[in-house]
């Protein structure tokens, strides 16, 4: 339907030679009514003989005193024009400055066709014009000397790229909108064009079957497949029914222009759709996959394409199967599938699973080797004793190489028989080479777990062979909290001077009598090995302290530590609560 906007265009085909304020006589002639007058009258048509013919001009009798001059611009044929032809011109004034009547050729001509084209031909008629020349938003048509108007979207079904491909030829156009009070015309070349169109489509609809083969040619290309002209019916060719494989771009395998034969899918007479297959014209390979790919075979293909999540490898024409990064290897923690294989990379591959309703086959590259992991539980038994470099740290353990990139890891737990690590720091840095025992090993979670304490005797099984009641020893202060300090003795055991038996006297502060580092004696006056807790007395190497004594100092050091309670959770409680006393 042409829009308003196509059918009043500032280009109206009478308005160089008919001027608007035309009233009276002029409007008589616009409206047939040109009666013959005996007297001249101006803006009417009157009969005339050609007397002289110039180099650039004609000399017209019309009866008149004196005859009129037309240009020889207003002829098309100037060539065959003789003296004595007898033609029709428009009196425009009955004399002008030079005596002489007013007259043109080419506006009596523009009125009789407009009269012509008004009375014979009406708005939805098809007349032939030819094209003038270009204007803004379109092209004049020349329709018997009438001037129309063809908008730009009115030329052609498509877009037209270069519209001074048409001018000079002739066409036939349907009449779109004729305004008499304005005297323009809009044609239109379009509406024929779909009208013969859909002729010819309803045809081929009724011609075709699905599963019937057509040959078309490529008319567009778009992202999602192609539309393909077949005669008169364009239908689309999807980019999934181009190939049993993969492409990513209809363009990798169709070209614009491109003849082509195709299969028909589905017919929509309703909508008038059609829906081609490309593919559909050769045997499908997954019709045989089961039968050519038995799970845990081994199969060869090129990788096609790579997505963070794993690479696609094509292992026939059509059939492609998915390597997911978490079966690319056995012992690398894989991200991305680019980091183990490229484009183009041919690998072989075990056969994980197939799924051939949902075209879909799931490929190991790991399985191709048997699992490390299982490897090392038969070399390594739990209870065995392995040597290795720490390669990573957390705040719950550090992991160490065993063999072939595989890592068990030594939980903090498992760090000491005799004190409580709360960082692996505390006793080990990246790089350490350490002997530690295997704790257990999952192959199927991948997990082995490694103990560094396991490596020694636990001194606390046989406490009371290392240490007794009353006895001096000597240790280095390793740690002060608010209620105590840790001192390190043999054995790598802790033991804790209670705040309460660092002097006779009143202490406030522990920092006020001991230092990190400082070299301390001091007197064991209380073992606890259900705890693993040795309590410790400056105060007690008096020598005034009696056994009683040392006994109510264990006690009243147990009283101030709750049973359970673990020593070192209870220093950094405490030491944070003096941290905050000092500021």
């Amino acid at each position: 339907m042409t829009t308003k906007k196509e059918i009043a265009p500032e280009a109206p085909a009478l308005k160089s030679y008919v001027d608007d304020s035309f009233t009276g006589t002029m409007a008589d002639l616009l409206s047939g009514k040109n009666e013959a007058k005996s007297e001249f009258a101006t803006e009417t048509i009157v009969h005339g003989k050609i007397v002289e013919k110039r180099p650039d001009s004609v000399l017209i009798d019309i009866g008149y005193k004196a005859e009129g001059e037309v240009p020889a611009s207003e002829f098309r044929n100037w060539e065959e024009i003789q003296v004595g032809d007898e033609v029709d011109v428009f009196l425009e004034e009955i004399e002008n400055e030079r005596n002489m009547p007013g007259i043109s050729f080419i506006k009596a001509n523009s009125i009789k066709s407009w009269q012509k084209i008004t009375s014979e031909y009406g708005e939805g008629s098809i007349i032939k014009g030819l094209m003038k020349h270009r204007v803004k938003g379109g092209i004049i048509i020349d329709l018997c000397g009438i001037e129309a108007f063809l908008p730009g979207s009115q030329i052609d079904i498509g877009p037209v790229k270069n519209m001074d491909d048409f001018i000079g030829k002739e066409y036939d156009f349907k009449i779109l909108k004729i305004n008499q009070d304005r005297r323009n015309i809009v044609v239109s070349r379009r509406e024929l064009l779909e009208e013969s169109r859909k002729d010819r489509r309803a045809s081929l609809l009724k011609e075709m079957e699905v599963g019937q083969l057509r040959k078309g040619s490529v008319k567009n290309i778009t992202d999602f497949g192609a539309f393909i002209d077949l005669g008169g019916v364009d239908g689309l060719l999807h980019i999934t029914d181009m190939s049993w494989g993969r492409i990513s771009h209809p363009n990798e395998m169709l070209e614009v222009g491109q003849e082509i034969e195709v299969m028909i899918l589905d017919i929509d007479n309703a909508k008038e759709r059609v829906s081609l297959g490309l593919k559909q014209k050769s045997h499908n390979p997954w019709d045989d996959v089961e039968a050519k790919y038995a799970i845990g075979s081994v199969v060869k293909g090129h990788v096609v394409n790579i997505m963070p999540y794993g690479a696609f490898v094509e292992i026939e024409q059509g059939v492609e199967g998915l390597i997911h990064v978490s079966e690319m290897s056995w012992t690398k923690r894989v991200t991305k599938a680019g980091d183990v294989v490229s484009v183009g990379e041919e690998v072989e591959a075990v056969v994980l699973d197939i799924d051939k309703k949902g075209k879909k086959i799931s490929l190991g590259l790991r399985q191709k080797t048997r699992n490390p992991w299982e490897v090392l539980a038969e070399k390594y038994p739990v209870g065995s004793k392995i040597h290795g470099k720490v390669r990573n740290m957390t705040s719950y353990g550090a992991f160490v190489e065993i063999e072939n990139d595989i890592d068990g890891m030594i939980h903090v737990s498992d760090m000491s028989w005799t004190r409580k690590i709360n960082n692996p720091n505390e006793v080990l840095k990246v790089g350490d080479e350490v002997d530690a025992v295997i704790l257990d090993i999952d192959p199927q979670q991948q997990r082995i777990s490694l103990g560094l304490k396991q490596t020694e005797v636990d001194p606390w099984s046989d406490i009371e062979t290392f240490y007794k009641i009353g006895e001096v020893v000597k240790g280095k202060v390793t740690k002060i909290t608010a209620f105590g300090a840790f001192i390190e003795l043999s054995h790598k055991i802790d033991g804790l001077v209670h705040i309460s038996q660092i002097s006779k006297d009143r202490v406030e502060k522990v920092k006020d009598k001991l230092q990190l580092n400082d070299e301390i004696e001091a007197r064991v006056i209380k073992i606890d090995k259900d705890e693993r807790r040795i309590g410790l007395s400056i105060k007690a190497l008096d020598e005034d302290f009696s056994e009683d004594d040392i006994k109510a100092a264990g006690e009243e050091v147990a009283a101030a530590l709750r049973p359970g309670e673990d020593l070192g959770d209870m220093s950094q409680i405490f030491g944070a609560l003096d941290g905050l006393k000092e500021d």
